[in-house]
């Protein structure tokens, strides 16, 4: 049970990541292709690191235990087990029929400290197992939560929407346009939402992969609308990063001087393709 725990702990410490585009390291999931056509079997390879380059391959594999597939029909089920080397971690995936499939990697973990006897103490659990990190007599008790999930897209031969309804819990981006089908000068439109609510006024950025060949990191930052969506004109083809963070900009630590902090984190890789 408790290297259970900690394997769920590792992932949500490293999708706490996503709350910042400039920070040191990221973490990201990688597909080998994001539009697959073939009439024959056909399989997708998904990477998954921690690295300062995005998208290379530098410092430490993105643990993947708890990866989903949700297939064309919005069926949801657990992904193989990835073999986890000393850089990244890969999962092979086979897409039984045609259609869009989001891989998705979701954790959520609790930080925090209390007092006792005059000292001060700190701890981490998931949300099942808070209760019992914190002893009676306990004073000054401050915990974050910290609901992270992380998406990519891959679709065989057609795009369909099945697997992109929204769940309608935690930080969530609702591709209007299809994110498969994102082209370079087109215009898309997103939304984002929490727990099912449209988020107004809400940043987010895309940064693009290829950072140690440009020097720059070339962030692009947007903002939702009123509505909670944004329609925008597709930057330069590659594979980018979508990352976005509620509350925007928070500062990390378990609490701090709050008794009940919940944050939440949300990250993509998407393909623009060229005109």
């Amino acid at each position: 049970m408790q290297a259970k725990f900690m394997k769920q702990f590792s992932i949500a410490i490293a999708l706490a990541g996503i709350a910042c585009a400039a920070q040191a390291h990221r973490p990201w999931m990688l597909p080998t292709s994001t539009f697959i056509e073939t009439d024959r079997e056909a399989w997708v390879t998904i990477d998954g690191a921690v690295s300062e380059g995005l998208f290379n391959v530098d410092h430490m594999p993105l643990r993947m235990d708890g990866l989903t597939v949700t297939d064309p029909d919005g069926a949801t089920a657990p992904a193989p087990s990835a073999t986890v080397g000393k850089f990244r971690s890969s999962v092979d995936l086979r897409l039984p029929k045609d259609g869009t499939y989001r891989v998705t990697l979701a954790a959520t973990s609790v930080i925090g400290s209390y007092k006792l006897n005059g000292e001060t103490r700190r701890f981490r659990a998931t949300e099942q197992t808070v209760a019992k990190e914190i002893p009676a007599g306990a004073t000054d008790v401050a915990k974050t939560t910290m609901v992270q999930r992380q998406d990519t897209f891959v679709t065989l031969n057609k795009p369909t929407t099945g697997a992109l309804k929204p769940l309608g819990t935690g930080l969530e981006l609702v591709p209007v346009t299809h994110p498969n089908e994102l082209r370079a000068g087109e215009k898309a439109t997103f939304r984002f939402q929490l727990n099912g609510q449209p988020l107004p006024n809400f940043p987010f950025s895309l940064v693009p992969g290829g950072v140690k060949y440009r020097g720059t990191i070339n962030e692009v930052r947007l903002s939702t609308d009123a509505k909670g969506e944004t329609s925008f004109t597709l930057p330069a083809p590659n594979m980018y990063w979508l990352s976005a963070a509620y509350p925007a900009n928070a500062p990390r630590g378990p609490g701090e001087g709050q008794p009940d902090v919940r944050r939440y984190g949300y990250s993509a890789t998407l393909e623009i393709l060229p005109e």
